[in-house]
């Protein structure tokens, strides 16, 4: 009996000691106590990391939220109804991460990274944790390179530069998603990156928009991170972190990238419920008291990065919705403040037939002129004053008052660059021809033009301009300036063409 006692201790010292340590982990374990809305409440789980990726049988996944000090707070990132108290859970020791790279351009996924739109499985060598430490101030270079979105009221009055955060803000209905959808189309031949994060979208809107980058030749060169009204508020809480790593790493590779985050404010609400469910506590808005930090630690990984690192970009385009033009409440005063300007799109104007609906004065960009080459900087600097004014004296105006000479002159000039600025969804206009579109309007050289007539007037002028001065294009294109000589080429064709242009008109009312 001893004999096999010692047979057998000697067998298992030496399994011990040719047992390979070293390929084998040793994961952390704790059990379910409570499992409700997604939410989980665990045990046992005594060196887990704020953020890290939880395990549980039956390939499914959480992410730790909150530590206490004999509990774990969680939630699912997968639906799952049949999880219940007791179920196993493991700390993975590794932070949610996503495939990235090239085979990502054209598809549309969830914020897991896995493919939806019906296409192959997406499969790649190179993963990116979700969260990242923003770039330093000295890994940063100055915002100076133009972004243009194709929007002429935008490129002229709140220009974009490369590396910018520009706040996109406005009501429900007024068409924050259409200008980001167009700027992403004007993209197309730009060498320009982009990812659209949706967030709490209709399955429909979805595939609207999707079908529109389609039908303009956008997608080829564009990532749609897709989180569904139906889908769980975590999977709507890690989509734009999902949209930031994959756009980070074509950064870090010196491209240019741009991301639309499709509403911050659902993403807001999201990151609320799971906060309430976790019974954090609640502060203003019933919005827990991190709101400010979770956002601006997203926002701050947009940054131009200094030639060291290679010189890539990230523009972001946050979309916030407001509630009866109140841009005084919790989150749109919180987001405002991350950002480099907002653009402000107002009811009243989307309403009264002016599309893009920009109010000039509440619009601004914090990076200015800077962002903006020299061509478009001579043209566009009288256009905001201008229009400013005009604003003033249209609400002097409503009152009834006689109105001298000058008083019209400033009305009449007003409707006409505003006339000149409404802009077709899905048509963007390329900066050399917003250059010159901006040098007539400037000089008011349609004074007498009827107001009704201007938009298709200048449409058919800039046509012909491409036909039989198309080096003007060429000028302004390459040196970024706009000549003397060709604003008098500019002045004297206009001249002629609006000669033909009556002409012709008369023709064929006879």
């Amino acid at each position: 009996m001893e004999n096999k006692l010692l047979n057998i201790t000697q067998d298992i010292t030496k399994k011990l000691e040719s047992f390979d340590f070293k390929n084998h982990t040793i994961s952390t374990a704790g059990r379910i106590i409570s499992c409700n809305d997604g939410v989980l409440t665990i045990e046992g789980l005594a060196d887990v990391k704020n953020g890290e990726l939880l395990y549980i049988s039956g390939d499914h996944y959480a992410l730790a939220l909150n530590l206490e000090e004999n509990a774990v707070g969680a939630i699912l990132l997968t639906n799952n109804p049949s999880l219940s108290a007791g179920d196993i859970v493991y700390a993975t020791g590794r932070i949610v991460g996503v495939p990235v790279g090239n085979m990502l351009l054209g598809r549309v996924i969830n914020p897991l990274g896995e493919a939806i739109d019906g296409g192959a499985e997406i499969k790649s060598s190179r993963y990116r944790n979700i969260e990242a430490a923003a770039p330093p101030i000295f890994d940063r270079a100055k915002v100076a390179t133009p972004l243009y979105t194709g929007i002429k009221a935008i490129d002229c009055m709140v220009p974009i530069g490369k590396g910018q955060r520009e706040l996109i803000i406005g009501d429900r209905q007024t068409g924050k998603t259409a200008l980001a959808i167009d700027t992403i189309i004007n993209q197309r031949d730009k060498n320009v990156i982009c990812v659209y994060v949706a967030i709490g979208q209709k399955a429909s809107g979805i595939a609207k928009i999707v079908s529109a980058l389609k039908e303009h030749d956008a997608m080829s060169y564009t990532v749609v991170v897709s989180s569904m009204a139906n889908n769980p508020a975590p999977l709507q809480y890690i989509a734009p972190y999902t949209g930031t790593a994959i756009a980070e790493e074509f950064m870090y590779q010196g491209k240019d990238v741009l991301i639309v985050y499709d509403d911050l404010s659902k993403h807001a609400v999201a990151y609320r419920t799971i906060s309430l469910l976790l019974r954090r506590p609640s502060g203003r808005e019933a919005f827990p008291g991190d709101i400010f930090y979770i956002h601006s630690k997203l926002l701050e990984r947009s940054a131009k990065l200094s030639e060291s690192l290679g010189g890539g970009s990230l523009t972001a385009l946050p979309i916030i919705e407001t509630l009866a033009g109140d841009i005084s409440a919790y989150i749109p005063t919180n987001v405002i403040s991350i950002t480099d300007g907002q653009i402000y799109l107002e009811s009243e104007l989307f309403h009264s037939g002016i599309r893009p609906a920009v109010n000039v004065g509440l619009s601004v960009s914090r990076v200015g002129g800077s962002a903006q080459c020299a061509a478009m900087r001579k043209v566009s600097g009288k256009i905001r004053l201008d229009l400013a004014h005009y604003r003033e004296m249209l609400l002097f105006s409503q009152f009834g008052a006689d109105l001298d000479k000058s008083t019209k002159a400033i009305l009449n000039k007003g409707e006409r660059l505003t006339e000149s600025l409404k802009q077709e969804q899905y048509c963007p206009v390329s900066m050399a021809d917003t250059v010159i579109e901006m040098e007539v309007m400037v000089n008011d050289l349609l004074s007498d033009m009827p107001t009704k007539e201007i938009k298709s007037f200048m449409d058919a002028f800039i046509s012909h301009i491409h036909r039989r001065h198309n080096e003007i294009i060429k000028n302004i294109n390459r040196t970024q300036t706009l000549s003397s000589e060709d604003e008098e080429t500019i002045k004297g064709s206009l001249n002629r063409y609006k000669e033909r242009y009556y002409h012709e008109r008369i023709g064929t009312k006879a």
